[in-house]
């Protein structure tokens, strides 16, 4: 079917006022040579009506309530539009005035959904979703809505009216409006063809959209892990007694050099996550709060040093808590106290637990990744880095076994 025009024409019906001098605002559907008239069910102060605009002027509670109705209502209709166009078949205005009016009220709009799925998302935080994970799915959401108020200056679109170009435009929107990294974008991305796929499994949309949109590759980057010089440093830096502050952020830097445990882990961890094995070795075993999996590491002496350390019966945790914020700014004033030219982060202790503890002792990598808690071995592959202390230990470990070979022609 050729589309030579489409076009929904809002009006007000002057003729026959309310008691109160309001008139009902009508609609007029154009389709080629069909037309189609409907009642939005909505009533304003003629005054107040944009005849060009075909919305109210000003920004009263009437202007604002009415406004958004027309919007949603717009919505409808272009979304009914959409999904007879899709079918490829012949339909006229009529069609499209009474599909968008059995929608009316039913229809799930792309804001909507990503609505309902927080919600629900929020019932399942403490359960398997942590607290921190909503906020990926909160600013994925306000950002949608201000790419789809400047794109296309309406609060919101029916799944019907998305197209490809949507998400590429999106894109756009995230890195050069609003400046965000890779992978900020990619988290974006992600839960925006998630939102589009549950559209579609639940029938609010009748096209699986961004399914074969491809998520922007992520920048690996090497972590960045301790030398033994510099963790030396750190471990025997001599800090004043009354900069405690800096003396606790120094002790949990070193526990997680010696376990693996990022800053939330750190600090959560209690005496229910110590257990003591046959051999009365002691382990800490602990849920990590960034995906559930559980973590099991075999305390150093060094570690267990550092937990008598800071034993207090009337608290719950082993260690006291620490602000994250002040702990960073903890973290830079160890560095310029050890004379280190790098960044000191604390997730610089995991890395080094994975390499200089671990690996450069000898532990094989599928146990280190049971250690970090990691889902997939790819990702302790990235942590573990191999040193160079460690790659000529196993070259001269294959020149020995290997002296006594010989190569036969």
């Amino acid at each position: 079917m050729k589309i030579e025009r489409f076009k929904v024409l809002l009006y007000l019906k002057k003729s026959s006022p309310d008691k109160g001098g309001k008139a009902a605002i009508m609609g007029r559907i154009t389709l080629n040579r069909s037309m189609a008239q409907f009642s939005c069910k909505l009533s304003c102060n003629p005054r107040l009506w944009n005849p060009r605009e075909s919305r109210l002027n000003g920004k009263s509670h009437e202007a604002v309530s009415v406004n958004a109705k027309l919007e949603k209502l717009l919505l409808v209709v272009h979304s009914a539009y959409d999904t007879l166009a899709g079918r490829k078949q012949f339909f006229d205005a009529t069609d499209i005035k009474n599909m968008f009016q059995g929608n009316m009220g039913t229809q799930m709009t792309l804001l909507q959904l990503m609505d309902c799925f927080i919600e629900r998302f929020r019932k399942r935080i403490g359960v398997d979703r942590s607290p921190k994970t909503i906020a990926h799915y909160l600013y994925t959401r306000q950002t949608v809505a201000e790419f789809i108020k400047k794109e296309f200056n309406v609060t919101d679109l029916a799944f019907g009216q998305l197209s490809e170009q949507f998400i590429r435009d999106y894109q756009d929107f995230i890195v050069l409006d609003k400046k965000l990294g890779n992978e900020t974008l990619r988290h974006y991305l992600c839960i925006l063809k998630k939102i589009c796929k549950i559209a579609y499994k639940e029938g609010h949309s009748d096209k699986h959209y961004f399914a074969h949109f491809s998520i922007p590759k992520q920048k690996l980057s090497t972590p960045k892990s301790l030398s033994k010089e510099n963790f030396e440093k750190i471990r025997d830096l001599i800090i004043p007694d009354t900069q405690y502050s800096h003396i606790l952020t120094r002790d949990l830097f070193l526990f997680a050099c010696y376990t693996g445990t990022a800053y939330t882990d750190t600090v959560s961890v209690s005496k229910e996550n110590l257990q003591t094995d046959n051999n009365n070795d002691l382990w800490l075993k602990y849920y990590r709060q960034k995906n559930g999996r559980l973590s099991r590491v075999k305390l150093l002496p060094e570690a267990i040093e550092l937990i008598e350390k800071y034993k207090d019966e009337t608290r719950e945790t082993l260690f006291p808590h620490i602000n994250y914020t002040s702990l960073r700014q903890n973290l830079q004033g160890l560095r310029v106290l050890t004379g280190m030219k790098d960044k000191l982060t604390y997730h610089m202790g995991r890395h080094s637990f994975a390499s200089l503890i671990t690996l450069e002792a000898g532990v094989p990598i599928e146990t280190i990744s049971r250690m970090l808690g990691h889902k997939d071995i790819k990702t302790t592959q990235i942590y573990a880095r191999v040193t160079p202390k460690k790659l000529f230990e196993d070259m001269d470990s294959f020149i020995v076994a290997t002296q006594d070979l010989s190569l036969k022609l």
